[in-house]
């Protein structure tokens, strides 16, 4: 990956708030805002147990499937 290429992808996390970033002499220094992320995976939640549930459905409707064509 390219130097431009990374400077990129900082620039578009930075713009999304996932990063912030500072000058630190000649280096700039990047680091990680991980609230973004907490608010995300808060959304996600419902979303994550609900699919966990029908999941958990197909594997036991396909394990009864499995268990029906063996008799």
């Amino acid at each position: 990956m390219s130097r431009q290429a990374v400077t990129k992808h900082l620039s578009v996390l930075e713009q999304a708030g996932l990063i912030k970033s500072q000058w630190l002499g000649r280096e700039r220094m990047h680091q990680l805002t991980a609230e973004p992320l907490q608010q995300l995976d808060d959304w996600l939640v419902p979303y994550s147990a609900a699919w966990d549930r029908r999941l958990a459905r197909l594997r036991r409707h396909l394990k009864e499937d499995m268990h029906d064509q063996d008799h």
